[in-house]
């Protein structure tokens, strides 16, 4: 029996959350369930349970993402939450950052065979493309990091007054209790906790909300952003 073969059929409540893009949303569940699995991107443990633990997870994250905003998800390996994401609001401007090769071959394929022309697939980690990649609105992650150092990734890419969305486990309190200091010096003006799917899924998905204020990142990162932006100046008037 193949990794695809093993995917279960698509709960009810996917057909509610992906509405019109419930189609993409199966493609996406079977390329993960075999391509996902074969290139290392996945577990084929996980493949029983992608729909409620992967990809209706991720989707609910919608709740709380304003309407029309940019969006970057910083390590975004197998695209989630990011393509989830982009298949229940197609009025949001998703980027996909990721670093290796392999995931953002992945990526490329799976944006252009669901069609997700409001999603760019990006090759980069994070403190490499700050000060060329445009300041977004919102940067969202899972299972990428430890909260201290998922913010000093993420936070630095955000416009001001921009938000960082991770979702977390259980121990997202202690994150934040733990994360205080470093978040302090990003310029992070409040960290919260977020419960979101009611209805959807169970448990509810667990967000930590990383509010910034005017300076993304801290004074540091305000340096580096304005010298990336001179440089990027100087070469497009060679």
């Amino acid at each position: 029996m193949t990794e695809a073969a093993e995917l279960p059929p698509a709960p009810e409540e996917a057909r509610t959350v992906f509405g019109e893009f419930f189609p993409e949303a199966v493609r996406y569940a079977e390329l993960l369930a075999d391509a996902g699995v074969k290139r290392g991107l996945i577990g084929p443990r996980e493949v029983p349970r992608l729909w409620e633990r992967h990809l209706l997870n991720c989707a609910v994250l919608s709740e709380v993402v304003p309407e029309g905003v940019t969006v970057c998800d910083v390590g975004s390996g197998a695209g989630l939450p990011g393509i989830p994401l982009a298949l229940v609001r197609p009025d949001l401007k998703i980027t996909l950052l990721e670093p290796l090769l392999r995931r953002t071959n992945f990526l490329q394929e799976v944006v252009e065979l669901l069609g997700l022309d409001h999603v760019t697939v990006v090759r980069g980690r994070a403190e490499e493309v700050l000060g060329t990649l445009q300041p977004v609105h919102v940067v969202t992650a899972r299972a990428v990091a430890p909260l201290d150092r998922l913010a000093g990734w993420g936070v630095p890419l955000l416009r001001p007054y921009g938000e960082m969305l991770a979702l977390k486990g259980d121990t997202a309190e202690e994150e934040i209790k733990g994360a205080r200091g470093a978040l302090s010096k990003l310029g992070v003006l409040e960290a919260s906790v977020l419960q979101v799917g009611e209805g959807i899924v169970d448990p509810l998905a667990t967000v930590v909300r990383v509010e910034v204020g005017e300076s993304p990142g801290g004074v540091r990162f305000a340096t580096k952003r304005a010298k990336a932006a001179r440089v990027g100046r100087a070469r497009r008037r060679r």
